[in-house]
């Protein structure tokens, strides 16, 4: 084999594949970094970033909506989709500038245009091959949608026809109760619109602790967010003022739109993967938990491998590859210490293990839980939230899953998995000092209590 171009080439410029670009550089080693869009993919552009400079704009419109209860003398006159926009487009500009500096700062070669797998270590873009001593794939997710049912990008749209948007919707049905589906109901119910969220699950964000689940439903209805749970989907038509969907038992519901969020597939189809004799599975990319394909040489990150679809799952994964590929033997990613936000109002947080799976896992008489009320928070009272953590440990041993209800408590859950990830124990925790009035204290308040020491709590 010719010497190769790089020592890493990486396909997919987004969370996983820039994070591995740049790690790598740092390290020492050549990079070529293939990319058809923007640099930072779906996360920076379509994804993570816009949909929370949504939800701040959600934030605002609610405070000054309610801002009577904190005596201050405000009114909502409306929501200007333009400024929104702008102010959001402005936040993921100023990102990309910076991103775009730093790959530009490590000494990365980026190779713009659609690039394919053409031999175990070749990346062919627009008719020229690029090659690499290792080549890292990380080609991201797509918004996906279910069988006969056809985006139009008008009235039946998915997250990214969402975030542009020039105005409120009226109305709309939002197919699917995760963490996307969540996030869009509470913007547009913020923003002002009729909301109804369509799950075939029996719970809204049925991947988190059933508490969490039933707090968040309970913070919907009092929102007059509608949802039906434990209700699939059959089909959609266009009506004279928007959509008709028809759901099983043949309740009809109608909307100005229909926002389907039912779930990201991988993208990796066309991509000359399996022709290589990459390993797949319904789209994806088998890897080991050294992110190892079946091909040697070949690693993969991020949303194409099986697991928690997060970016910053692919940032870390991409981090892990490049010191990997540099003989610096890190540790494997544990994906139940990745942790988990919903950024609704109220927002949902987890790490580790919930309650089900902790049982199964260690037995129902092997496990504890304890749940401390925000509203023994000092700094929650004056957010004026409410909700919870709860705390799951095995008995005698450490905590192995954080569950947090509430405004802002994902901005808690990086304690959260430092003491899931150290294997911390709540005799442990107790004794650190937490900074008063904060929701911080709330985490140490559920340990004092599991440790056996409670004090803010009615026992």
């Amino acid at each position: 084999m010719a010497e190769p171009d790089f020592d890493v080439l990486i396909l997919g410029a987004g969370s996983g594949g820039y994070a591995c670009a740049l790690r790598a550089a740092q390290l020492g080693l050549s990079v070529g970094l293939v990319e058809k869009g923007n640099l930072g993919g779906t996360c920076l552009h379509v994804g993570c970033i816009p949909t929370k400079a949504l939800l701040h704009a959600a934030e605002v419109a609610d405070q000054t909506r309610d801002s009577e209860q904190f005596g201050v003398r405000a009114s909502l006159e409306g929501i200007d989709m333009a400024g929104v926009n702008a102010y959001k487009d402005g936040v993921v500009s100023r990102l990309f500038k910076g991103l775009t500096g730093l790959v530009k700062g490590r000494g990365i070669t980026v190779v713009e245009g659609a690039g394919r797998l053409t031999g175990p270590r070749e990346v062919t873009v627009d008719g020229r091959a690029w090659t690499g001593r290792h080549v890292v794939l990380a080609t991201g997710s797509y918004a996906r949608t279910l069988p006969g049912l056809e985006v139009d990008g008008e009235r039946v749209i998915t997250s990214e026809h969402a975030l542009r948007l020039d105005r409120v919707p009226a109305s709309v049905i939002v197919l699917g109760g995760g963490v996307i589906g969540c996030e869009f109901a509470s913007v547009w119910r913020s923003f002002g619109a009729e909301v109804t969220i369509v799950e075939a699950l029996p719970r809204l964000v049925a991947a988190e602790d059933e508490a969490s689940s039933k707090a968040l439903e309970r913070a919907f209805r009092k929102r007059k967010i509608a949802f039906r749970t434990g209700t699939p989907f059959q089909s959609v038509k266009s009506t004279d003022t928007g959509v008709a969907v028809t759901v099983e038992g043949g309740d009809v519901l109608e909307a100005e739109l229909l926002l389907v969020a039912v779930g990201r597939g991988p993208v990796t189809e066309g991509l000359g993967y399996d022709e290589q004799g990459v390993a797949m599975e319904r789209g994806f990319v088998l890897a080991d938990d050294r992110c190892r394909t079946s091909v040697k040489g070949v690693y993969a990150v991020g949303d194409i491998v099986p697991g928690l679809q997060l970016a910053h799952r692919g940032f870390q994964q991409g981090i892990f590859v490049a010191e990997d590929i540099a003989g610096l033997d890190p540790t494997p990613v544990d994906e139940a210490g990745i942790p988990r936000v919903t950024y609704s109002h109220p927002e949902v947080a987890s790490v580790g293990l919930d309650e089900a799976t902790a049982a199964s896992t260690y037995g129902a008489d092997g496990i504890e839980t304890v749940t401390y009320d925000l509203g023994g928070n000092g700094k929650s009272q004056i957010l004026k939230t409410q909700g919870f953590v709860k705390l799951v440990r095995r008995k005698d041993g450490p905590v192995v899953g954080v569950h947090l209800v509430g405004d802002r408590v994902g901005e808690l859950i990086g304690e959260a998995q430092l003491i899931y990830n150290w294997e911390g124990y709540p005799e442990d925790v107790a004794p650190l000092v937490h900074a008063h009035p904060t929701q911080n204290e709330a985490l140490g308040e559920a340990h004092l209590a599991l440790a056996g020491k409670p004090l803010h709590a009615h026992s």
